[in-house]
């Protein structure tokens, strides 16, 4: 290891020494301290300690960039596969230099059975609907749920065919069902062999099954697996060992809320902006958006963050997160204020355009804090509007209530989307701010 290597590695080298030994995601920053390289431990101090031995220079993917890192942090995670997915999450938002992959916007699996349908169906999905289902995951490896859903089938035998099956239509009687029948893996109701109580009663013991009541499924295939092994049928011991292994794994997934990924429930933005060019009012459908949200940690030092959204979609490299620096106490109000201020003079300083629409999170308090912002500096604001979250209202300036649309409006469903984003960055990187450049932070 060369002097310049060592000496330039040697707080970090120190640093991971005091790392836990429990799974979590380590970060890598430069002397300007932007995260260059994003990775994922079962043991903290181990995986990111091997960096920093001198076997690390003869390793090709990190003695080209290993050299740059003048500090390491970490964030603790619950489980590897908890690591696993925030390290996905994290490499999408920050985009480090050094990871090669996980940047593009391929989602993780989930499994998903329908809800609202005479005989539901259960399917694999890396493009879940956004309602109608009922959702488990997302999924850390692919291969792995194929596996478990087949093992499933064949224990609850659940359709997983695309077809639209009503009881009432006689014409089923007359369909022929597929080969997952004949092999007894499906009730085929397609064929209407089974009726929509009794297939449903089947349904439900699935979803108990992947809601925890496990149990007593995997000790009869347990006692099974035995029973076959002691009469030396060992293919049938393999076949229940690698299933037992499969449904184990179905514990292997992330949670809905804690690892979101917002955007593969929304797959129509440019009805989503039509739509807002016909509610708000605009001459032309908007392109850019920027999102406002406030959090605060343990109820004192408050962090503002702002997501930019182009034609529908994130755009990651306009996130911005925002160090409170003008208020004492929690305010949301003068937070608000302060973040759109910041916002605003660094779009001037830069000779940049304002977005097309702010959305701020909040009602009509948190609208007039933005619009406040605005007339303080003397600037004409572009379109500003806020949503509110108990009731998804739209407050706009100038009019006393609020705009209220469809649950299933195409731009509702943007403008949630960029609101959760929004409060999901803020949420999610809040306890960053123990060091002090992780993401791109507006000075």
């Amino acid at each position: 290891m060369s002097e310049s290597h060592a000496s330039a590695t040697a707080v970090p080298a120190e640093k991971v020494k005091t790392f836990p030994t429990t799974p979590g995601i380590y970060l890598m920053k430069d002397a300007q301290g932007r995260v260059v390289y994003i990775g994922k431990a079962k043991n903290l101090r181990a995986r990111a300690g091997s960096y920093f031995h001198k076997t690390a220079q003869q390793d090709r993917r990190i003695c080209d960039w290993i050299e740059e890192v003048a500090d390491v942090d970490f964030l603790p995670a619950d489980s590897e596969v908890d690591a696993l997915l925030m390290e996905a999450r994290l490499i999408k938002d920050i985009q480090p230099r050094h990871n090669k992959d996980l940047k593009d916007d391929k989602s993780f699996p989930y499994l998903q059975v329908t809800t609202g349908e005479d005989f539901p169906r259960v399917n694999f999905t890396r493009e879940p609907k956004d309602s109608g289902v009922k959702l488990y995951g997302p999924f850390p490896r692919a291969k792995s749920l194929r596996g478990a859903i087949q093992v499933l089938q064949r224990i609850f035998k659940f359709r997983t065919c695309s077809l639209d099956i009503d009881e009432d239509d006689p014409r089923w009687r007359w369909f022929r069902p597929c080969l997952l029948a004949s092999i007894n893996q499906c009730t085929a109701p397609c064929n209407l062999r089974i009726d929509r109580e009794a297939y449903r009663r089947d349904i439900n013991r699935l979803r108990l099954f992947l809601d925890g009541k496990k149990d007593v499924v995997l000790k009869e295939m347990n006692e099974e697996m035995r029973e076959a092994s002691k009469l030396l049928q060992f293919e049938k011991a393999a076949r229940l060992r690698d299933e037992i292994k499969a449904l184990e794994n179905l514990n292997l997934r992330g949670d809905l809320a804690k690892h979101a990924q917002p955007e593969v429930f929304y797959v129509d933005p440019r009805k989503g902006l039509k739509g807002l060019q016909r509610v708000l009012g605009l001459e032309s459908a908007p392109r850019t958006i920027n999102g406002v949200d406030i959090a605060h940690l343990a109820g004192s030092e408050t962090v503002g963050s702002l997501v930019t959204f182009v034609d529908g979609l994130p755009f990651k490299p306009g996130y911005r997160r925002y160090r409170i620096k003008t208020v004492r106490g929690i305010d949301d109000f003068a937070s608000i204020r302060e973040v759109v201020t910041r916002r605003i003079q660094g779009l001037q300083e830069r000779d940049e355009p304002f977005p097309d629409i702010f959305l701020i999170d909040g009602g009509k308090g948190q609208l007039n804090a933005a619009i406040d912002a605005f007339q303080a500096l003397g600037v004409t604001p572009p379109t500003v509007i806020s949503l509110a979250k108990r009731e998804e209202e739209i407050y706009v300036p100038g009019r006393s209530d609020p705009i209220v649309l469809r649950r299933r409006s195409f731009a509702l469903r943007l403008l949630q989307y960029v609101r959760d984003e929004a409060h999901r960055f803020a949420q999610h990187y809040h306890h960053m701010l123990r060091s002090k450049k992780t993401l791109g932070e507006e000075s």
